[in-house]
């Protein structure tokens, strides 16, 4: 898909009611998707963190959205692809300025040259304790990425013909900082896994496209 072509769909993908959980836990794991349907996460107290899913042309003009191989570290997200974002700081004015200042510090895109589409469902981690608000967003230009190295470990950047395409949706067994060989739902976007909280926020994505 060009990114004019993209550009063009915009309008109605702003226009769309959001698919929510339907389409998210499309790709959660069964035991994720039976979590989230019986507790009250509101008596945990959930912390607030945002993230953005960031299309913008490449060189030949094709569309793309950027995802990160987060580094390894004592966490239960270490070494996970997810988007750039991070949890709400005191200074931020809202979660969208969370998910922009984020976006800055970890992949270089500067936060001016962003435009937001729109929010898309929130969605809570369990494991970590975070409701996590996600924003549709695109550049304009081909962007110059700045990885931050304290952060980062890898850039993947994928067109969305890929992940939309069905051959993307894969069955993976995991072993995570919390569960031993689950059974997951994921993508196989540039031969990395993707799954959890990200590939559930992709397929509304998705969804949205279609």
């Amino acid at each position: 898909m060009n990114f004019d072509q993209f550009l063009r769909l915009l309008p109605k993908v702003n226009n769309l009611p959001l698919p929510g959980q339907t389409a998210q836990f499309e790709m959660a794991p069964m035991e994720r998707v039976k979590e989230l349907s019986a507790i009250d996460i509101e008596k945990y107290n959930p912390r607030q963190a945002a993230v953005l899913a960031l299309f913008y042309p490449n060189v030949d003009g094709i569309t793309h959205f950027v995802l990160m191989l987060r580094k390894t570290y004592k966490g239960v997200h270490s070494n996970q692809v997810g988007f750039p974002g991070g949890k709400i700081e005191d200074d931020d004015k809202n979660l969208q300025h969370t998910a922009l200042r984020e976006t800055e510090e970890e992949i270089g895109v500067a936060q001016d040259n962003i435009q937001v589409v729109r929010p898309m469902t929130n969605i809570y981690i369990p494991p970590s304790n975070f409701w996590v608000q996600s924003y549709m967003a695109y550049i304009n230009d081909v962007p110059t990425f700045i990885p931050q190295e304290s952060e980062v470990e890898l850039l993947i950047e994928v067109p969305p013909t890929e992940f939309m395409h069905p051959d993307a949706v894969i069955q993976k067994t995991l072993s995570t900082s919390y569960a031993t060989n689950i059974n997951v739902p994921a993508f196989q976007l540039q031969a990395q896994v993707v799954w959890g909280a990200t590939a559930m926020i992709l397929s509304e994505i998705k969804a949205l496209l279609y």
